[in-house]
């Protein structure tokens, strides 16, 4: 029998006072309904079918890049109406995996536990026991405890409610089961709508086995409502994927104050200080030393790179025993070889860095190809845009720049050039040749005291 997932993803999520769809905020920088997505995607070869409903087309929109089937809820009545939605896309031979757009962190592992170990003809479902049961529905059992109902909180008597085992509202159920029980739904409860909890109810009656799975973490079942829901959330996923990093060896000054927000790996011996954050693809190599406070959005680091505290590296890829920072920013497009040093308050963007060449202080180099053992002086810039298009600057080996010249491209320094401080070049520079602006210094002596007379 082939397992189709549904994910249910309709509801506007009003205590999170947000303009944005509840579902599309973000936990570790991919929107909850994404995590959910992926999820599905690897527990069924089978599209998932994603019901959708307030700001129904932003929520499209951002994600319909995923192999999925969309089915639009336009009135928000209750999980049992989304699935009413979604009957007609079900084969009779189909086991239906139910899932939510806002329940982000439930796993792969749990879920293929459920699938194996529910038989065809039952209804499985993943429950927990928790300490604060507050707000979930309650699962009732019997003497023998197999389960009699679901109790949602707001029709649960007072004796009910100190139940603590909870229901996720994540079933596997066989399709026929659906199509046959949930147009018989009603919604004369408290909330006026259609509960698919009462399936349970009607499931009981005709003694279908019901299998329930207890989660061992309950924060796999937890759904998002409110900002706090969703913090307390980003905290677990973060300590959980910290702690991942630990046990391959890598150090983490404090693993409370590292976020992870993409895909990872990590070479031997990598130390990580306090307040790192890792967004994207990002390779990091064997005993690369990240200081504290920086950023690395899809980036790549050889071996023995040291990035210093406060640095930005976004779309960068760093050769070996490179030394980065403190204050560096690193944009789309760097490339650096080995040896490179980029040091306080340097921008790089869109260029290549040869071996063992130096920007250590308060430059800006963009879109430049630079050579081997150049040194580029504090405060040089590449001049690269003229205010339509963007040049190239071209640096050879070998070439000394000095402080505070600016290099207006499109120019080509040829291999150990010498640039004195302070200059404005133009034109291509020929090979070994040195480069000035003619100035006359002039002194004027007495002058300061003859300027504050005429001030008083």
């Amino acid at each position: 029998m082939t397992v189709q997932v549904v994910i249910l993803a309709a509801g506007q999520g009003k205590r999170m006072f947000s303009d944005l769809p509840k579902v599309m905020h973000c936990l570790a920088g991919k929107p909850l309904l994404e995590h959910v997505i992926h999820t599905a995607l690897s527990v069924s070869k089978t599209p998932p079918i994603i019901v959708y409903g307030h700001q129904g087309q932003l929520v499209h929109d951002a994600l319909s890049h995923y192999h999925s089937k969309w089915v639009e809820q336009k009135e928000q009545l209750g999980t049992g109406h989304a699935i009413q939605h979604i009957l007609s896309h079900l084969s009779d031979k189909d086991r239906v995996l139910i899932l939510y757009g806002d329940v982000p962190l439930i796993t792969q592992e749990t879920l293929h536990e459920l699938i194996t170990a529910t038989p065809q003809d039952a209804i499985g479902l993943l429950t927990a026991a928790v300490s604060q049961p507050a707000g979930y529905g309650r699962i009732k059992r019997n003497h023998q405890q197999n389960i009699l109902s679901i109790i949602e909180d707001k029709d649960a008597s007072s004796e009910e409610r100190l139940i603590n085992e909870i229901n996720s509202g994540i079933y596997l159920v066989p399709a026929s089961y659906l199509k046959k029980w949930v147009p018989l739904l009603k919604k004369n409860n408290s909330q006026g709508e259609y509960y698919l909890t009462d399936m349970i109810d009607l499931a009981a009656k005709e003694k279908v086995f019901i299998h329930a799975l207890q989660v061992k973490q309950e924060e796999e079942i937890a759904g998002v409502n409110d900002r706090a829901q969703l913090a307390h959330l980003e905290r677990f996923y973060q300590l959980k994927k910290a702690n991942a990093l630990l046990k391959q060896g890598v150090t983490l000054s404090d693993p409370a104050r590292i976020d992870i927000r993409g895909e990872i790996k990590m070479g031997r011996d990598v130390s990580i200080d306090i307040n790192v954050i890792l967004e994207g693809q990002v390779a990091i190599g064997d005993g690369c030393v990240i200081g504290p406070n920086t950023i690395l959005r899809n980036t790549v680091l050889g071996k023995h790179v040291e990035i210093k505290s406060h640095c930005v590296l976004d779309g960068a890829e760093v050769a070996d025993h490179c030394i980065i920072g403190p204050f560096a920013r690193l944009r789309p497009g760097t490339q650096l070889q080995q040896q490179v040093h980029i040091g306080n308050f340097v921008e790089i963007k869109n260029s290549e860095i040869d071996e063992k060449t130096k920007v250590n202080h308060l430059s800006y180099v963009g879109d430049s190809e630079v050579g081997k053992e150049v040194n580029i002086g504090a405060g040089v810039i590449t001049c690269n845009y003229d205010g339509i298009n963007k040049h190239k600057t071209t640096i050879g080996d070998r070439v000394q720049i000095g402080s505070d010249s600016t290099l207006v491209a499109p120019i080509t320094l040829h291999d150990d050039v010498y640039v004195a401080s302070a200059t404005t070049v133009r034109h291509d520079v020929p090979e070994g040749a040195l480069v000035y602006n003619k100035r006359e210094e002039c002194v004027k002596k007495g002058w300061t005291e003859e300027h504050r007379k005429n001030k008083r």
